[in-house]
């Protein structure tokens, strides 16, 4: 967004932290290409979880679907998204295949076995906003010390775990596929990353250990990964979409 001042006479420190609270709100909600490991990444980073919804029902009873949808949605009370992105798997009908909670309540429960595909690949786990901060935790350590999440999706496998990456993942994998991820930096900025190309998961989680200094990182899904992001012109299309995470934009002050 591209602001206008005009600025009188004023103190040369004054005028010098007027710049800088301008610098950090326009950094509040950002999308960026990082390139790594010779692939590129879209990743777009917000420093404030509260403003992270979970979307999945509209108020019809079905699913919203796609990004649009949703805009209609929140543009009828005013508000907009900074950016979204598909978040986490779901069934054919669009439901959340785990643990999911949303402003609608908890519709889905905990699965901690393991499974066939992504999802069941252990450990997995959940992307949680609980209060003002967010966090991406361990399925098994959720249960055994649960948070109580405003909103929270589960999906597998992790990217990073404690610092560690998932010991599934190969570096020299010949599986490459498009991926989107969460992951929560050590300052608790959000992190969320979609590969431009197709990458496996070892280089993806790299991306979220290494560039982004995320200890803790989520796989949320592939293939169907997909973007909106008005501030870079960008809104992939596809086949319509089970759970969305987005990051409302902030309201100005009055």
């Amino acid at each position: 967004m591209l602001m206008r001042m005009q600025v009188t006479a004023m103190p040369r420190i004054a005028l010098a932290a007027l710049f800088a609270v301008c610098a950090v709100a326009a950094q509040a909600d950002s999308c960026r290409s990082i390139e790594h490991l010779g692939d590129d990444y879209t990743v777009c980073t917000t420093d404030d979880p509260s403003r992270i919804i979970l979307a999945l029902d509209a108020e019809d009873g079905t699913a919203f679907g796609d990004f649009s949808k949703l805009e209609d949605a929140l543009a009828a009370n005013g508000r907009t998204l900074s950016f979204a992105m598909n978040g986490g798997m779901y069934h054919d009908d669009r439901t959340a295949v785990g643990y999911f909670v949303n402003e609608d309540g908890q519709q889905q429960s905990l699965m901690t076995r393991a499974g066939p595909g992504n999802f069941g690949l252990l450990p997995n786990g959940l992307f949680c906003v609980v209060g003002d901060r967010a966090v991406v935790v361990e399925s098994r350590a959720f249960a055994q010390q649960p948070y109580t999440c405003k909103i929270a999706t589960q999906s597998g496998p992790m990217l990073v775990i404690d610092g560690k990456l998932h010991p599934k993942f190969l570096p020299d994998s010949t599986s490459k596929k498009w991926r989107n991820g969460v992951g929560v930096d050590e300052t608790g900025q959000v992190h969320f990353a979609i590969s431009d190309d197709p990458v496996r998961f070892h280089d993806f989680a790299t991306l979220f250990r290494d560039v982004l200094n995320s200890p803790n990182a989520l796989f949320l899904d592939g293939t169907i990964s997909r973007l909106h992001a008005p501030e870079i012109g960008r809104s992939d299309s596809g086949a319509r979409m089970g759970p969305i995470l987005g990051v409302v934009a902030a309201q100005p002050r009055g």
